[in-house]
């Protein structure tokens, strides 16, 4: 056992900039083998907050999530799309005004770039279902036309979110997403801290 190994090793410091090459190196270890082994159920924490109040839909918005992720796998979508439909509603308990933004937040160090940015627009493309209803315009997607991933946001929408608020559809338990969770959350991040 390395001397950075023994349990309950701490810095001596009390503040940031007193901090030394060695204190820091030692706060990154301990916290990517805490943190980095409890992300899958963290992320499953974050799904279980969202059982319980239907919001007025048929189905609560853990199944919601369950039954965009079942529609994605069951279409043959890769792993990165099916997390994705998976974990796009996880802001929704702590930013219901910008769910999406939070939920790209979370899931951009581990997804695609392609995935992390469905999450991050799929509020203003699944208005193009809904949002006439409210007086407002169901074309404000356009203005990502020239994206890339327009199409596939715009199908993750129609074809796999807007349609998974139905409470007799065979929705997958979150046992069968397990792994494709433990996939994604394994890889090494990219980003801050990153190796």
């Amino acid at each position: 056992m390395t001397e950075i190994d023994q349990p309950n090793r701490m810095v001596g410091f009390t503040r940031m900039d007193e901090s030394t090459k060695e204190d820091i190196a030692l706060i990154f270890t301990e916290s990517k083998k805490f943190l980095n082994d409890r992300l899958v159920d963290t992320m499953i924490d974050l799904l279980d907050s969202l059982e319980g109040p239907t919001l007025g839909y048929q189905v609560d918005r853990y199944e919601h999530s369950l039954q965009t992720a079942s529609r994605a796998y069951r279409e043959g979508a890769r792993t990165d799309l099916v997390v994705a439909a998976l974990l796009h509603d996880v802001g929704d308990a702590m930013a219901p005004a910008n769910h999406a933004e939070l939920a790209a937040s979370i899931v951009r160090p581990y997804l695609d770039a392609e995935s992390t940015w469905v999450v991050q627009h799929h509020g203003i493309f699944q208005g193009y279902h809904y949002w006439d209803r409210l007086g407002l315009d169901t074309n404000a997607r356009e203005k990502f036309r020239g994206s890339p991933y327009f199409d596939t946001c715009a199908h993750f929408c129609a074809e796999w979110d807007q349609v998974s608020f139905d409470p007799a559809y065979p929705t997958l338990p979150i046992d069968h997403f397990v792994p494709m969770l433990r996939e994604v959350f394994t890889r090494p991040a990219s980003g801050f801290g990153a190796d």
